[in-house]
């Protein structure tokens, strides 16, 4: 009897289904819509949607099957149904912007082609020249904010930054001199610039990936200026994770890294920066080194810690050489 009772209540929850599915007409004047899974001698095993029903044959009037397929079940999530409400269209951006300096996907981009890539990132690989020579960069976001190595600016005040401009099909390169330091960690090897010249325009930026989701043996490649050559790109490896370097944890590869790739990106194979190129042992081959991403995303993260200011000598992580005399005695001793 009171799975008699508990069968009526779920009947009258369940009324509301559309009639494109089986109907049973039970004793009691109710009715169930459904799919019948199973018929059998003395039970009809029926989905309701959330839940299967076992009904036994001497409560069941009639059965009713529809011809009419039933239609799919609905699994959009809540957002969308809060979207259309609002008039807006039920998408997911492809980046999130973190601190409004960087972007990371949202989701795992589809591995491509070297070719293909270095197409579309193009625009987002600087170079940074100052008196004293010249490194690489890459653009973190619109407004020209971009990451290169401490010791490609260090002890510098006077720097400049090429960016190469998509026009027509072709890249043109142009030259901005108003660059100026906004974050620096010397021990770290990275440093955070901004472009502000006037006339400057919205700049095509980088996304950020992951150097933790890395697999040994997986396939990396470098773009920058080695040597002054600009527009270089060079493939190889991800050779380890791990190799520490002067008490710290490099990416090494075997994508070729030389004087003047140092600042610019190591990218995957989905077109995400996962390092910043910054040395490579000289009396060796295919022995480069990357500084990981997870470090660049820490320091951006935490940038204010790292800010520089030409007003104050005593910048965070920025120490200047001792008075001649103290170096002497140092010397000395």
């Amino acid at each position: 009897m009171l799975r008699v009772c508990f069968w009526v209540l779920a009947i009258s929850v369940c009324a509301w289904q559309e009639a494109v599915a089986d109907t049973l007409q039970l004793k009691d004047k109710a009715a169930i819509t459904g799919r019948v899974l199973a018929e059998k001698s003395d039970l009809v095993a029926v989905d309701v949607g959330y839940t299967v029903l076992v009904i036994p044959r001497n409560q069941i009037l009639k059965i009713s099957k529809s011809d009419a397929p039933e239609p799919p079940p609905k699994t959009a999530p809540a957002r969308k149904v809060v979207a259309e409400a609002a008039g807006k269209p039920d998408y997911q951006p492809l980046t999130d912007t973190r601190s409004g300096f960087y972007a990371v996907s949202n989701k795992p981009l589809p591995l491509r082609t070297v070719r293909e890539l270095v197409n579309e990132l193009g625009e987002a690989v600087v170079q940074v020249r100052t008196p004293g020579g010249l490194g690489s960069g890459f653009i973190l976001n619109d407004d020209g904010f971009l990451m290169t190595n401490f010791h490609v600016i260090e002890g510098e005040t006077q720097i400049s930054v090429e960016v190469y401009h998509s026009a027509g099909g072709e890249l043109e390169r142009k030259t901005y001199k108003q660059v100026r330091i906004i974050a620096i960690n010397k021990f770290g090897d990275l440093a955070l610039l901004k472009i502000d010249d006037k006339d400057a325009p919205k700049f095509k930026s980088v996304l950020l990936g992951s150097a933790d989701a890395l697999s040994v043996g997986e396939g990396v490649f470098a773009i920058g200026s080695p040597l002054g050559l600009e527009r270089t790109v060079t493939e190889g490896i991800l050779s380890t994770k791990t190799r520490p370097m002067m008490g710290d944890l490099y990416l090494q590869t075997t994508a070729q890294i030389n004087p003047g790739n140092s600042g610019g990106p190591l990218f995957n194979l989905r077109g995400e920066v996962v390092g910043i190129t910054n040395m490579k042992i000289t009396f060796g081959e295919g022995l480069g080194f990357a500084i990981p991403v997870e470090a660049v995303k820490f320091f951006l993260d935490h940038r204010d810690a790292y800010a520089y200011s030409n007003d104050n000598p005593s910048n965070a992580y920025r120490y200047l050489e001792p008075p001649s005399r103290t170096r002497k005695a140092m010397t000395e001793d």
